[in-house]
């Protein structure tokens, strides 16, 4: 009896003991995280190095930094007569090519400027070659600006001094106008904060936290507006995939913050 006792022991510690696979078995390994890409700054408050005129060696008077903005003294651009390049900056320490651009703007009342993107010098000026983020006072512009016959002169008949969708705030200038039914534009001297993003199948143009414009580059659709349009004229408009980034001088006061990007 004892025997048998002692066997059955035996028998239960050989069928409980592990098997050597699953001694040997473990978890399969973790999918590393995705990242994404780290952002690069390109205005911090404090400095403004990387920047530069556009089609120049230093920053064309005006461009300033206060209160920790980068700002446009239009005051000091007219009292400057020496200086004869062009006021428009580029942020000239690298070319981007797929990206997501972030900042803050704000223009006074009656104030126009840009977004440049893609930007290749060696132009007379940036918007024979740089698609452009439109930034303007699009209640108060023409109360300080008669734009009659510019108007005209792209075959506006209708209301001629009045701002156009093409021609408002975060429209692709004279290619794709803005959704008004998104769209979300804090006063002039109020901060507006924008984002574009770029790749070949689709670009964006974010306002306030709404994406407003959106469209393939280089389509067919792209191709036609450019042919037709503004842009007939301006054979190497759009073509790069790749420049620097800028900012437009028209002729007002403008203030810039929080200024950074990131490839995608």
């Amino acid at each position: 009896m004892q025997r048998l006792l002692l066997l059955a022991l035996a028998l239960c510690a050989i069928g409980c003991s592990p098997s050597p696979a699953s001694e040997t078995a473990t978890a399969p390994a973790a999918a590393p995280a995705e990242t994404e890409p780290a952002w690069i700054t390109l205005f911090d408050g404090t400095s403004t190095e990387g920047w530069r005129g556009y089609n120049g060696k230093t920053l064309p008077p005006g461009w300033v930094i206060k209160d920790k903005v980068l700002t446009f003294d239009d005051g000091v651009k007219t009292s400057d007569v020496e200086y004869e390049g062009g006021k428009d900056i580029i942020y000239a320490a690298e070319e981007f090519d797929n990206f997501e651009l972030e900042l803050e703007w704000k223009i006074p009342p009656g104030g126009n400027s840009g977004i440049f993107y893609h930007l290749k010098e060696g132009y007379g000026s940036p918007p024979e070659v740089s698609p452009e983020y439109q930034l303007i006072d699009d209640e108060g512009y023409t109360k300080y600006h008669d734009i009659t016959d510019y108007n005209k002169s792209l075959g506006y008949t209708e209301n001629p001094n009045e701002i156009k969708p093409l021609q408002s705030t975060a429209a692709d200038y004279a290619m794709y106008a803005p959704d008004t039914d998104k769209k979300v534009l804090h006063p002039a001297g109020k901060w507006n904060k924008t984002k574009i993003v770029f790749t070949p199948e689709r670009v964006e143009h974010w306002l306030n936290g709404q994406m407003v414009v959106s469209f393939v580059p280089w389509s067919e659709d792209w191709t036609a507006k450019k042919n037709s349009g503004k842009w007939g004229l301006a054979p190497d408009y759009g073509k790069f995939k790749s420049g620097y980034i800028g900012l437009q001088d028209h002729d007002s006061s403008l203030w810039f913050r929080n200024i950074r990007v990131r490839k995608l």
